[in-house]
Order: C-alpha cells, then sequence, then structure tokens
C-alpha cells in the first residue's frame, strides 16, 4: 500500500485531453474548476441572506477576477521570480508558441501573490466601471470566507501538473514524481497537497466558520491576509523553491518573503480598521 501510495505521481498524465497538437491540462481545469468553486459559496451566501449583493455581480467579479488573476499571476512571476530570462526572451512571456521547436508548449509559471495583486486591482476596476456604491472593505469580507476552497483546487491542479514538487525527504509521506520532471529519483515531499490542505481546507474551515461574526469591517479579510501567509510559510518548508531563485539567506524562500510581508500588511489592515470602527 505504502509503495503504492509513493508512486501515484508516475501514474498521472497531466494531459486531460489531446486532439492533434492541441491540449487541455488537469491544471487548467481544477483552474476554472476553482473558481466556479467559489462562485457558488458567494451564491450560497446571498441565498441565505448573508450578504446585499446581487448573483450578477458576483458573476461578474468572478470573471474579472479570473481574468486579473492570470494577468496578475503572470507578470508576478516574470518580475519576481525570473525577470531576467524574460527580460532576454520576450515574447515567452505571453506566446505559448515555442519559436524554436515549432511547439506549443502552454505558457509556464504563476505566482500567487501577483495573482492576488491582480485580483484586488480588477476588483476595484469592476467596483469602478459599474460606478456602484460598493465598499470594498465589506465585499473583500464577504468574498474572503469562499476564497480557499479555490486554491484548494488550485493546488491539487499543480499536484495533476507535476510541478511544485516538495523537497528531498526519507519520510514516507514522499513520493516519487516522474524523472522528466527534474524531481530525481528520490522521495519528495508532495507539497502540493500540503498547501491544498493548509492554504485549502484549513483556512476555508476557519474562514467560513467566522463568515458571520466579522467584528469590524476588515476584519476577516486582515484574517485571511494573515492565516494565508502563515499557512504559506508552513508549507513552504516542504516545497522545492524555484531552481533560479534557490533560497534567501540560506533558508527562507522568496514565497515566504512575500507570505511574511502579506502577514504584515493583514496586521496592519487588522489595526487600522479596528480603530477606525
Amino acid at each position: 500500500m505504502l509503495e503504492f501510495y509513493q508512486n501515484i505521481p508516475l501514474h498521472i498524465d497531466p494531459v486531460a485531453l489531446a486532439v492533434g497538437s492541441f491540449s487541455i491540462g488537469w491544471y487548467s481545469i481544477m483552474y476554472l474548476l476553482a473558481f466556479l468553486v467559489v462562485y457558488f459559496l458567494l451564491a450560497y451566501r446571498i441565498k441565505k441572506k448573508e450578504g446585499q449583493y446581487s448573483v450578477d455581480l458576483i458573476l461578474d467579479f468572478i470573471m474579472f477576477a479570473l481574468v486579473g488573476a492570470l494577468i496578475g499571476g503572470r507578470l508576478g512571476y516574470v518580475i519576481l521570480y525570473n525577470p531576467n530570462y524574460y527580460w532576454h526572451n520576450l515574447s515567452e512571456i505571453i506566446s505559448p508558441y515555442d519559436f524554436a521547436t515549432g511547439e506549443f508548449t502552454g505558457i509556464y509559471g504563476m505566482s500567487y501573490h501577483g495573482g492576488l495583486l491582480g485580483v484586488i486591482v480588477a476588483t476595484l476596476i469592476l467596483f469602478r466601471k459599474n460606478k456602484a456604491n460598493i465598499n470594498f472593505w465589506k465585499f473583500a469580507d464577504f468574498a474572503v470566507p469562499a476564497i480557499p476552497a479555490g486554491y484548494f483546487f488550485g493546488r491539487i491542479g499543480n499536484f495533476l501538473n507535476l510541478e511544485l514538487y516538495g523537497r528531498v525527504t526519507t519520510s514516507w509521506l514522499g513520493m516519487r514524481f516522474p524523472l522528466w520532471t527534474g524531481a530525481g529519483p528520490s522521495l519528495r515531499f508532495p507539497s502540493q497537497l500540503l498547501e491544498a490542505f493548509f492554504e485549502g481546507v484549513v483556512l476555508f474551515v476557519i474562514l467560513w466558520s467566522l463568515r458571520n461574526k466579522s467584528r469590524f469591517v476588515g476584519h476577516l479579510f486582515s484574517i485571511y491576509l494573515i492565516g494565508y501567509g502563515l499557512a504559506r510559510i508552513a508549507a513552504e518548508f516542504f516545497r522545492q523553491p524555484d531552481e533560479q531563485v534557490g533560497y534567501i539567506a540560506g533558508y527562507f524562500t522568496l514565497g515566504q518573503i512575500f507570505s511574511l510581508t502579506m502577514i504584515l500588511i493583514g496586521m496592519g489592515i487588522y489595526w487600522w480598521r479596528r480603530n477606525k470602527k
């Protein structure tokens, strides 16, 4: 049984559907499923009279957030994780086509923190476009309890895409990833699944249980920032850092640095919004 568990990644095909040179990966499917789950959870909240918003507004928010996450996540990866490479290969920022080999390779590399900024900016644009008198902090408190559920599917997508695997380990928790991923023959922590649990399940349970217990406007949003930052920092100790970045000060990862910044911002928002009450 243990051997079966440890070799699960060896039996995974990242491609869900392929027709000629066109293919759809499990990651893309999980990514879209993540946004659908968030939409239905927010629609459920409206149905239960937990928010004074329309379902149409939620649908618009999901569409804007999807675009914002894609643009912000991609630019975040390009600027924060591999700026030198993309400075000399500008076309690869947005092109899924490899002109050197003549093949479609897809677009690789997304940054969560860049995606979060993209979603926030997209939401502000949506509110301004609709010219609606919607308080950003109140809407953020309404939306964030559902968002970690989407992270769960996103991290499962990382696992099915055989990317973002963990550090080498001798623990029984380790799994073997295909050699073509660059993981080598050693057991590695399935950090994607650990992140799915802590960033997705645990954070969702906490925020969902608090969804109607906000003490002040901006309370749940600040808890979300702090909670995700803590979960991400913990999970990063099991995750293999990006090869081109490595460790900061020989120990920390870039993701942990950004997550610490996220925690500090969350604490600042908590203090500011609580006193503003």
